[in-house]
């Protein structure tokens, strides 16, 4: 099922993204790494959650990262509650950037090197602000070439069960000037098959992506696209109101969230041309899909931090 459109606009109605230059790695607000070929940043005042992603070395953000909803970040929903978003009804939301008046996630402990960053949050209600104590967002980041992974984990101790909705896995905020969603959604993935190419609207739209990704690209068919292995199918829009205009999409995943869930999944980030992007997650899909030489294979849940 589509994702109920209240779900994913939360994020939309806000200003237009900074777009000043990257600082140096780990300076201020922001920690970065940077291999030259691609450069991806977190913002400590959103919750950890990435911010920035563009090629290596260069200062032009793709991401748009204007308030502590939008960023590429994790955000998770369960039962209507009683909260209310700009006078809305709304529903358990546990966001990683924050609250939508400003609250800031807590992030509880950050680690990074010149090759890799871990943090691990106490994300906010989105429409309360409040800050849930019975849930933890985690996330263990890393370069390969040009393509960054990122590895998401949401813990869930509360007592309450939610039901099944689709979940964005994840939420992935783009400049307005990505106006170009680019996805494969054929019966033949990684075929070299053609890709589609549309200009999403408004309200939510939905979309198959058969090969797992999807990116936003400009008139000049640059852009970012991730890739979750799990996903098969996305919500996406574009809100093109002047001042917070903005281009979204989410793989999306079902389930519920109850007691004890303990959920993971692979990000994979990458830059450039819709072909250099694709051809970036099909290295990576090789690559996952190549015989290990021990098992079992280790994991980023296995290690505390990094």
């Amino acid at each position: 099922m589509a994702l109920n459109l209240a779900l994913v606009v939360m994020t939309c109605l806000c200003g237009a993204a900074d777009s000043a230059s990257a600082p140096a790695v780990g300076q201020g607000n922001w920690i970065f790494l940077d291999n030259g070929q691609i450069r991806i940043g977190i913002k400590r005042s959103s919750g950890a959650a990435i911010g920035w992603l563009s090629a290596g070395g260069a200062k032009r953000n793709l991401i748009n990262h204007f308030d502590h909803g939008r960023l590429v970040q994790q955000s998770y929903y369960g039962q209507r509650d009683g909260s209310l978003w700009a006078g809305k009804p709304w529903r358990w939301n546990p966001v990683q950037g924050g609250g939508y008046r400003g609250e800031s996630a807590r992030v509880l402990e950050l680690k990074a090197d010149s090759s890799r960053i871990y943090a691990r949050t106490r994300p906010c209600h989105w429409a309360t602000g409040k800050q849930l104590d019975d849930v933890t967002m985690e996330e263990w980041i890393r370069l390969d070439g040009p393509v960054a992974h990122v590895r998401f984990r949401f813990t869930y101790r509360g007592t309450r069960a939610h039901p099944a909705v689709d979940q964005e896995t994840p939420a992935f905020f783009a400049e307005p000037d990505l106006e170009t969603l680019v996805v494969y959604d054929g019966e033949k993935p990684w075929t070299g098959a053609p890709v589609s190419r549309s200009t999403p609207g408004w309200p939510n739209e939905g979309r198959r992506m058969t090969e797992g990704w999807a990116a936003y690209v400009d008139d000049k068919d640059f852009g970012a696209g991730v890739y979750v292995p799990i996903a098969s199918r996305l919500t996406c829009y574009r809100y093109q109101e002047k001042g917070s205009a903005c281009s979204y999409f989410a793989p999306l995943a079902t389930f519920a969230v109850k007691p004890g869930l303990v959920f993971e999944y692979d990000l994979y980030l990458a830059v450039g041309t819709s072909e250099q992007i694709r051809q970036a997650f099909r290295a990576v899909r090789q690559l996952r899909e190549r015989p290990r030489a021990t098992t079992p294979t280790s994991r980023p849940a296995s290690l505390p931090g990094l």
